[in-house]
């Protein structure tokens, strides 16, 4: 039997849960399909923290919707009565003309945005967790910190629920089928009839969305946690999240003493290895610890001690870095959201808003021409 509705969301990690949550509260009539269950290991979207900040150094462009995302996220948590940003300040440490720093100053100018300028000696006065070169700098962010990834997945579900959308966890969709006045979702268990369908499938989006097969790669992130040296300097009120522009090595982003396993860091891509997403996560080696030890080491020796743990996590990485959020060309009733590439989780709050606008409004008042099939792949060009 086919059960119609208005909306049908496929995955529902952050993406998706947001959208459904979205949808559900203008009253769409949604059905939201998940292969696992919610804030699973093998997604995106969970290990207790994700950043969060407004100077954003990728491209001024994403600073009016991190302003729409700071509003959703406090909106989302006066429904739940509960925090899911907490603002401890970003960092953004590396020379003056590095990539990280000077995005950060290009965005924070061009919008007006508050932050300070500190210099080597001023960092080792007021953040002492953090070691600097000669010539390095670090530019705050006041208002950044960190998204809470399990406990706004866990919301946007509990308010669809209430809001009447249906849940199915446990079910894999195996095809979306397209026409001129809707789709047919089919899954493992069932088929589903509905005018509208948002794909928010994570490093599985290729398998619904084929013209993507070339282009969203899923790769193989490590992550890892210390024990503080010094609790003190590692402690939320004295150590702000961070991004290290590492020039040629990369990127390194962490997070202060927020839980029991302490200060956590990773590097942005780690080693862009592909991975199978039907695969379990690859497990942790020595030449990932290596890496992260090593830089916990030299950046971080008063922050840092002996490693807690490591973990293995996904990111789905587009040739640009920049989101995909857009109706699937020659398929209008098809909404994607490959919104990741490893920097999208902040976003959660407002990409749930925009889909719900593609999928019930047929458009969004918010800017998203950067996120468009047209921008990333010229329309068809796929």
């Amino acid at each position: 039997m086919t059960t119609e509705f208005d909306l049908a969301v496929v995955g529902l990690g952050a993406m998706g849960s947001a959208a459904l949550s979205f949808a559900a509260a203008r009253g769409a009539k949604a059905i939201g399909i998940e292969a696992h269950f919610p804030a699973h290991a093998l997604s995106s979207s969970h290990g207790d923290s994700r950043l969060i900040r407004l100077g954003y150094f990728e491209d001024p462009s994403y600073v009016p919707l991190l302003k729409r995302a700071y509003q959703n996220w406090r909106s989302l948590e006066a429904r739940l009565r509960a925090e899911i940003l907490t603002v401890t300040g970003v960092l953004q440490i590396g020379t003056p003309d590095s990539k990280i720093v000077s995005g950060t100053r290009a965005s924070c100018d061009m919008h007006g945005l508050a932050h300070e300028i500190l210099d080597r000696d001023a960092m080792k006065r007021r953040f002492p967790a953090f070691a600097l070169d000669d010539g390095e700098v670090g530019v705050l962010d006041p208002q950044g910190g960190y998204v809470r990834p399990e406990a706004a997945i866990m919301g946007y579900l509990k308010f669809a629920a209430e809001d009447g959308a249906v849940l199915h966890f446990g079910e894999r969709v195996n095809a979306i089928e397209p026409d001129d006045t809707g789709v047919t979702v089919i899954s493992t268990t069932g088929r589903y009839r509905a005018r509208k369908v948002i794909v928010a499938t994570g490093a599985w989006i290729a398998e619904l969305v084929p013209q993507l097969k070339a282009h969203a790669l899923p790769i193989r992130q490590v992550v890892a946690w210390y024990q503080p040296k010094d609790g003190f300097v590692a402690e939320p009120q004295r150590m702000p999240c961070f991004l290290r522009d590492e020039g040629a090595e990369g990127s390194y982003f962490g997070f202060p003493a927020i839980g029991v396993d302490g200060v956590k860091i990773g590097r942005h891509a780690h080693f862009r290895e592909p991975i199978d997403p039907t695969l379990p996560n690859p497990p942790v080696n020595d030449t990932d610890t290596d890496l992260l030890d090593s830089f916990a080491r030299k950046r971080l020796p008063e922050a840092t001690s002996f490693r807690v743990r490591a973990t293995t996590c996904r990111y789905t990485m587009l040739p640009s870095e920049d989101f995909l959020i857009d109706r699937v060309p020659g398929q209008p009733n098809v909404v994607i959201s490959s919104a990741c590439s490893g920097h999208g989780f902040k976003f959660t709050s407002v990409i749930g808003e925009i889909l719900a606008d593609l999928a019930l409004e047929g458009g969004s008042a918010l800017p998203t021409a950067l996120f468009s099939f047209e921008k990333h792949f010229g329309g068809l060009g796929v």
